[in-house]
């Protein structure tokens, strides 16, 4: 795939984000496509949320866990990028016309406080480069009819970003082993999964080590002040208009969202 085709199926998904019109998979129509391409469409996409105004925040680690990496045939994560218009307080109410098909995620978010530039980066590196931790939800959300994707097409997509929240609360990785950190997810008052920080590649931060690796290759370090969600610590939890939800991080905290009823 030459890099003008990249470009058009990149302004492709940019357009899908504003009109919530979702289309069929890259990988239905274009058999060939690779995770270069794919994520050179990423990039594409991203250019121009940035002519528009919209700043990149940071960046998120997908399909950390060892089950999600099986369902999608891969050995290693995905990675996307953070943006400014998406970005909520816990206690927010996100209009339901924002999402076209929202699904929520209990994650870790780390806060850097210096650069960290691969190769060669280590969790012990990660956690010396964190000003703080939090609590955070990730809302994924796909431009894809039915989450009908494999691996190139999430990719393509942001790596299927939809949203994230923070929680109020921060704390010094100093004060925390985040492998221990048990959560809770409910739904509407129920819970509905659990899980604690050691489902994320062992360690969160060996999910940003490994992140920081990999933009090492499309030489983009992650830079002193960005947002990195280091990955999903449960399975996601499809969301409808109406729901409320709310995380409980043990010694992080809580963060909740919920969702504007349709209209």
């Amino acid at each position: 795939m030459n890099q003008k085709a990249r470009q058009v199926l990149g302004a492709e998904l940019f357009r899908a984000s504003r009109t919530r019109e979702v289309g069929a998979p890259f990988t239905e129509r274009f058999p060939g496509i690779t995770l270069e391409d794919a994520y050179y469409i990423q990039m594409s996409t991203i250019e121009q949320y940035i002519a528009n105004g919209i700043k990149v925040t940071g960046k998120k680690i997908g399909l950390t866990s060892k089950a999600m990496q099986n369902l999608f045939g891969v050995y290693e994560p995905d990675f996307g990028s953070l943006l400014s218009h998406m970005a909520f307080n816990s206690g927010d109410e996100i209009p339901a016309a924002l999402l076209i098909q929202p699904k929520v995620e209990a994650e870790i978010a780390f806060v850097l406080q210096n650069d960290l530039i691969g190769p060669k980066i280590t969790a012990r590196d990660v956690l010396d480069a964190t000003a703080y931790v939090t609590a955070a939800i990730e809302v994924v959300d796909s431009r894809f009819r039915n989450w009908q994707i494999r691996l190139p097409d999430t990719i393509a997509d942001n790596a299927s970003f939809g949203a994230y929240v923070l929680a109020n609360t921060t704390v010094s990785v100093k004060d925390i082993d985040l492998r221990l950190v048990g959560m809770v997810l409910e739904r509407n008052g129920t819970v509905i999964n659990t899980g604690a920080g050691a489902a994320a590649m062992g360690h969160p931060a060996n999910c940003v080590a490994w992140l920081a690796n990999k933009m090492n290759e499309f030489n983009t370090p992650l830079k002193k002040g960005d947002v990195i969600l280091s990955g999903a610590v449960t399975a996601a939890a499809e969301a409808k208009p109406g729901d409320y939800f709310r995380v409980q991080f043990d010694r992080l905290g809580e963060v909740t969202i919920s969702f504007s009823a349709q209209g």
